[in-house]
């Protein structure tokens, strides 16, 4: 497979992996499709309340979550770091401390707690403002679409971050197999409404079902993504088993979970958190150590399995990529 290269930076490990590095698609499916059956999912509440007192060593080998649910066996991977040379956060790290608010708020408790949330059947919508409306079963988008290999940094919004080795493939591909309408001018994303397998969703204090949503022209950019796995595996339940959205120069909470619908609409939609608190949470979210959260700086952030802060970065990095998307707006507004 050709490796794409990104402008700005001299991307190594945010290039699509070498083809004999990741399982091939049918490879992929074979094994996730058992995998589907256990694995559970959840929306990305990741206004993160808490931080783990004794965060875990990031290392970049992979350890397999202890919780008796089939994974997609690890390739090897080429990249050990992110194209800023920051090394992969341990596998053990990123599948022990989550955000899942629709099992409990206790991060380090959502592993145990999803476990068991069934994932198949699974379907996601495509409609909306668009020409070709379709329902997709997982095992369509893990087979139609080329599974690929992104290393991105998360940024919360509480200022931790990741590194993480996400698979998935660009949402683009998806749009444009949906051909939206010239009306389409943003994409609205919903998770799954189920309160009997998501007991969090009974909680009113949230306008539930979670939902989500970007510009058109950001979520055709090929940096966002559809995730279905991580670390060469299948996506585990409480990282938003079986499809997620990624959008690595925007806060955490905008790459959705458990994904169920995906419209293209012509307004702005409603998204969950900047309806609850409009001003704490922006509809775009983008990361900007300029642009302080209303209870904390922006400025540094603490990156799980490492002492000490390091600076944010002006969209998370990914400027050279991204900044035209905003050329000409006033980003503190606009936040």
């Amino acid at each position: 497979m050709k490796s794409e290269k990104f402008n700005a930076i001299p991307v190594k490990s945010s290039e699509i992996t070498p083809k004999h590095i990741y399982l091939s698609r049918r490879q992929f499916m074979k094994v996730a499709g058992a995998a589907i059956g256990s694995a559970a999912a959840g929306a990305l509440l990741a206004a993160c309340k808490a931080s783990p007192s004794t965060p875990t060593a990031s290392s970049a080998q992979p350890t397999p979550a202890v919780t008796g649910v089939p994974v997609t066996p690890f390739p090897t991977l080429n990249a050990r770091t992110d194209e800023l040379n920051d090394p992969l956060t341990s596998y053990d790290d990123i599948t022990n401390y989550n955000n899942f608010y629709e099992f409990t708020v206790n991060k380090v408790a959502v592993k145990d707690k999803a476990k068991n949330f069934q994932t198949s059947p699974w379907e996601v919508q495509v409609g909306g403002l668009v020409h070709n409306p379709k329902t997709y079963a997982i095992e369509d988008l893990l087979n139609r679409f080329i599974q690929k290999e992104r290393v991105y940094r998360l940024r919360c919004v509480e200022a931790w971050s990741m590194v993480i080795p996400w698979v998935g493939f660009e949402l683009a591909d998806l749009l444009k197999e949906a051909e939206p309408m010239t009306s389409a001018k943003y994409v609205r994303f919903e998770t799954l409404l189920d309160p009997l397998r998501l007991p969090g969703q009974k909680e009113g204090s949230y306008p539930w079902p979670y939902t989500e949503g970007l510009r058109l022209d950001e979520a055709m950019h090929r940096l966002t993504i559809l995730a279905t796995g991580l670390y060469g595996g299948s996506l585990p339940p409480q990282d938003g088993a079986p499809v997620r959205l990624v959008v690595p120069w925007k806060y955490g909470f905008k790459s959705i979970k458990t994904i169920s619908k995906i419209e293209l609409v012509e307004q702005q939609p409603d998204t969950l958190w900047n309806t609850i608190a409009p001003n704490e949470y922006g509809f775009y979210s983008n990361v900007n150590p300029e642009v302080d959260y209303p209870r904390w700086s922006q400025k540094s952030e603490r990156r799980i399995g490492e002492s000490g802060r390091r600076k944010t970065l002006m969209f998370n990095g990914y400027a050279g990529e991204v900044e035209s998307l905003y050329a000409g707006m006033d980003l503190k507004k606009n936040y």
